[in-house]
């Protein structure tokens, strides 16, 4: 007797009920599901700000406007190129993130609460590293509270902006680095072209292949890298 295929598989079935709640437990649970979801749904804007990705696609951005290329490398490659670069670097954080917060909340051994205190310990020493005294105190003063006595007393919410601009800082200072040689070449190969009557021809047309040679020549993505990853580390 052969079984009938339509009742031999089984398609599983996904259902949200909303029930009154019947005890106090009942109400914790619905309110961590609905962090939870909060939680999912900032996390890209999370992922930026707290941690290098900030630093790292506008140094990118910054390498591909200095060149003169404009769609070269792709956005998609920048970006991609960006995250993987800052998982790559925030490792140690999310692998201290995950045995000390995320590990033992699923094994139920630590409450949401010392879970979220205990996550945020190793994004909080990762900032602090990255973050000026000034910026600190330009934001302390903001926030109006009392002058903390060490890196425990200040608040998350004051270190986040600190830190954003902290990283907005050091990305323009290597933007400016990457444009002083690329700027070089665009005023010889200018000058070059005036001295030769060639008023009508774009300069960007001939200095394009230099910049590029002279890119390749010194191994620029290697350089790059290696600098960006080191002033974080």
């Amino acid at each position: 007797m052969t079984a009938d295929p339509a009742q031999a598989q089984s398609v599983p079935k996904v259902s949200i009920q909303v029930d009154d709640a019947k005890e106090p437990r009942d109400i914790v649970l619905a309110l961590e599901m609905l962090f939870l979801f909060t939680i999912l749904s900032i996390a890209p804007s999370l992922m930026i700000m707290m941690t290098s990705f900030t630093r790292i696609v506008i140094v990118l951005q910054f390498l591909r406007q200095a060149i003169g290329l404009q769609q070269m490398p792709p956005s998609q490659l920048i970006m991609g190129l960006a995250l993987f670069l800052t998982f790559f670097v925030m490792q140690p954080v999310f692998t201290a993130l995950y045995e000390n917060a995320v590990k033992p909340y699923i094994a139920e051994e630590i409450s949401s609460e010392v879970a979220l205190e205990k996550g945020l310990a190793p994004l909080r020493e990762f900032m602090f590293k990255q973050t000026r005294e000034k910026d600190l105190a330009l934001f302390v003063k903001l926030a109006k509270v009392e002058r903390p006595k060490n890196h425990t007393e200040i608040p998350t919410q004051v270190l986040i902006p600190a830190f954003i601009i902290s990283e907005l800082r050091i990305a323009f200072q290597i933007g400016f680095l990457l444009y002083v040689p690329f700027v070089m070449i665009d005023m010889i190969v200018a000058s070059v072209l005036m001295s030769m009557g060639m008023l009508m021809l774009p300069p960007m047309m001939i200095s394009m292949p230099f910049k590029l040679l002279l890119f390749v020549l010194v191994d620029g993505w290697y350089l790059l890298i290696l600098s960006v990853i080191d002033g974080i580390k």
